[in-house]
């Protein structure tokens, strides 16, 4: 046992599991790249008013949740706790905007970091992959992203997610909705915490899960009678492309999210089987966040799936990807010029496409053999000096059980051919 383990709330991926992450995040980038997106990776920390400035000075995130440090130089850093902050800042220092093709549409995968109390499900180190287009106000770019991540997930096989939908309005209607709602909650028997929570951001009221806040909110004023005619429309065309897509959604008058940022357009994917941590990823338009972190206007949506989460919804459906086998070919040299050679055929067979593995170690046929069994391979190789001396290798079929001897200069060949 190590002296040392990973710090709380965090993971490791070590293999098997690990191949799983991979696929997932290969799954959901797959659609991405398919639409125009292109990667971008951004630095694990930034400056914390990034984040203050965006994320919102009042969200849970930024007060209670940001790993902050100060540099050597009086620096004030954050780990990034989520991406969308962090694209679009390197998008603009990029200049990105200015290539005169909006929008910018970027994709990227990463880890994220918040102080959180751990529970299944919730971790203080997660992976996430997102989305995001930058530089164009339209309802198409908004039902695209969703649909992409429709694709993403179904293309896994998960079946029991459900996407929760709903507008926020814009700087035009949601002050007077703001109002509103305000007065409506200043009646209310809250705690302080959320009673300074009105005054700064009250939609995040909305979004308290706990059971003694959400009955008294049953009266309050609902946004959709507050949207402003343009919102109306441009919620109704992303509803309206939704369904000719044949993408199933729900309304969510309730949905807010946790991000200040967030403008209009605001969705979620849940998943039913992870209990009270349901939330598989979302996202939404923010239209003003670049103007926020001194930027230009620049209208844009985007979102992000947790990898994580991700691979438990799976879990909870019994979904078992179809996973590539890390070894297809095993071999087992059996004396010092057979590990030359067997070196060598492994090292062709990797160069034309073929995992093969080795067997290192200078172990004996039988603890060599079952290093072969348990890597997975289809096929074994294995040659001794009376192999070498007919110029032959000994092909194991792994499945059947069946070997037969194959010349040596050969043996490449024929395991491309077999595994097709």
């Amino acid at each position: 046992m190590s002296t040392f383990q990973a710090p709380k709330g965090t993971y490791d991926l070590t293999p098997p599991r690990s191949a799983t992450f991979l696929a997932v995040r290969e799954a959901i980038s797959a659609p991405l790249r398919d639409s125009g997106y292109g990667y971008i990776e951004t630095p694990g920390f930034e400056n914390v008013e990034l984040f203050a400035r965006g994320v919102g000075e009042s969200s849970d995130i930024v007060t209670k949740e940001m790993y902050t440090l100060t540099t050597k130089g009086g620096d004030q850093l954050a780990l990034r706790p989520e991406g969308t902050a962090s694209v679009l800042r390197a998008a603009l220092e990029a200049n990105l905007h200015k290539a005169g093709n909006l929008p910018v549409k970027l994709w990227y995968s990463g880890s994220y970091y918040r102080y959180e109390r751990p529970q299944a499900g919730r971790y203080r180190h997660f992976s996430q992959v997102g989305a995001e287009a930058i530089g164009t106000e339209d309802p198409a770019l908004d039902a695209e992203l969703i649909i992409l991540a429709d694709q993403a997930y179904r293309s896994l096989g998960l079946r029991r997610f459900r996407i929760l939908l709903n507008s926020l309005g814009d700087k035009e209607c949601r002050p007077v909705y703001r109002e509103a709602l305000q007065s409506f909650l200043r009646d209310l028997d809250l705690d302080e915490e959320t009673r300074r929570r009105i005054e700064i951001n009250p939609l995040r009221v909305l979004d308290d899960k706990r059971a003694d806040v959400q009955k008294q909110l049953t009266d309050a004023p609902k946004l959709r009678d507050y949207l402003c005619d343009a919102c109306k429309a441009y919620h109704e065309e992303v509803r309206a492309l939704l369904t000719a897509a044949g993408v199933a959604f729900e309304d969510d008058e309730k949905l807010v999210r946790g991000l200040d940022y967030y403008t209009r357009t605001t969705f979620e994917f849940v998943h039913d089987g992870l209990g009270s941590q349901s939330a598989v990823g979302g996202g939404g338009r923010y239209d003003g966040l670049s103007e926020m972190i001194g930027g230009p206007e620049l209208p844009s949506v985007g979102w992000a799936l947790g990898v994580d989460r991700t691979v438990l919804a799976l879990e909870a459906e019994g979904v078992e990807l179809d996973l590539p086998a890390t070894t297809s070919v095993y071999a087992v040299p059996l004396g010092e010029e057979a590990r030359r050679v067997l070196f060598g055929v492994v090292t062709e067979l990797r160069r034309a496409g073929i995992a093969a593995d080795f067997a290192f170690g200078g172990r004996g046929l039988k603890g060599a053999m079952k290093s072969a069994n348990r890597s997975g391979a289809r096929y074994t190789l294995v040659a001794g000096e009376r192999d070498l001396a007919e110029g032959v290798v000994q092909l194991k079929d792994m499945e059947s059980g069946e070997q037969s001897a194959v010349p040596l200069a050969e043996a490449a060949a024929e395991l491309a051919k077999r595994l097709g």
